[in-house]
């Protein structure tokens, strides 16, 4: 945050307030009693909701995802220029009601998935930004949470294990028993196998991808069926699906504990670093945000990544308060 944001905040401690609680949300420490005290907060008034809009706005707007920096334009913009509309601009034209509407809207569904959704505060088990946990349900299924994972259980036959993956990625492994994983629209089924489904939001879209790491699986849609098999990869969205081979060291990388890149664009690396670290990255060079990467990076030593960035493509990295970093 630069000092005229500071300067700005000083006179509104509204937006002071608003603005707190989406640097908290988007710390990953986020539990579900802050979300229901940030549903209060927004409740109190048109105002208060406007406020957590305007501040959810600001974010989402220097959010990589967008692809515009508009970071780089806002950090040159004059004092005049940068200071947000007031509470009675905003509010002005009969705007209240739609802006307490966008406050609720803001913490229901989270702009380009930068926090949980209310469901995936609501999750039987979460993991938080840089956190990964292993989960055992009864019988003989293991559940590895990567970070930012959201799962919840769901209703089930007598010895059929069903959960949903809200959001975010985990290796589930099942030997002899039935077993199914829902994400998105399509129920991921397995009787003896292991395998990778990662849900994560990307480029506004959120696209799921379902490797087969070990054994066979269904993925079903009502009475469509796509069998896949070991070292296949599927790839699904509202629009489609594709089917093709997988690339297994990247696809379970994580699980040992590093990230594996290969001719991936910069954009894409920080969208996934920032799963990993407090704070987040944006790229404010629209040139550098196109350039491939490959490399393995250690999952413990996140920070360290920078200075390879910083090397490898003579970026400039500025750091500012609250883990937040400019990348040009």
């Amino acid at each position: 945050m630069s000092a005229t944001d500071n300067d700005d905040m000083k006179f509104d401690p509204l937006r002071r307030e608003a603005v707190g609680w989406v640097r908290q949300l988007t710390s990953g420490q986020a539990t579900a009693a802050d979300a229901e005290a940030l549903r209060s907060w927004c409740a109190q008034s048109a105002e208060h909701a406007a406020a957590f809009a305007a501040a959810s706005r600001l974010w989402r707007d220097l959010a990589p995802a967008g692809r515009n920096v508009r970071a780089a334009a806002m950090a040159r913009q004059s004092r005049s220029a940068s200071r947000p509309l007031n509470r009675r601009v905003l509010l002005g034209g009969g705007l209240a009601a739609a802006a307490s509407a966008a406050g609720v809207y803001a913490l229901a569904r989270p702009p380009l998935g930068l926090w949980p959704s209310w469901s995936e505060f609501a999750a039987d088990y979460r993991t938080a930004t840089g956190e990964q946990r292993s989960v055992a349900l009864p019988g003989d299924v293991s559940i590895r949470m990567n970070v930012q994972t959201s799962i919840a259980l769901r209703p089930a036959d007598p010895g059929v294990a069903r959960i949903e993956l809200l959001s975010g990625e985990a290796a589930f492994g099942t030997t002899g028993r039935s077993f199914g994983v829902r994400a998105a629209d399509r129920w991921i089924l397995a009787d003896n196998a292991q395998f990778d489904v990662r849900y994560v939001p990307a480029g506004g879209e959120r696209p799921v991808c379902v490797t087969c790491l070990k054994g066979a699986l269904k993925v079903e849609r009502g009475a469509e069926v796509t069998a896949m098999k070991e070292g296949q990869q599927l790839r699904y969205d509202a629009r489609g699906e594709s089917l093709a081979a997988a690339d297994i060291e990247v696809a379970s990388a994580w699980q040992r504990g590093f990230l594996l890149f290969r001719f991936t664009p910069l954009a894409d690396v920080v969208e996934e670093i920032n799963r990993y670290r407090p704070g987040r990255i944006f790229i404010v060079n629209a040139e550098i945000a196109r350039l491939p990467v490959s490399g393995r990076f250690r999952i413990d030593r996140m920070d360290e990544i920078l200075t390879q960035l910083q090397q490898a493509f003579d970026a400039r990295v500025r750091l500012l308060p609250g883990g937040i970093v400019l990348l040009s």
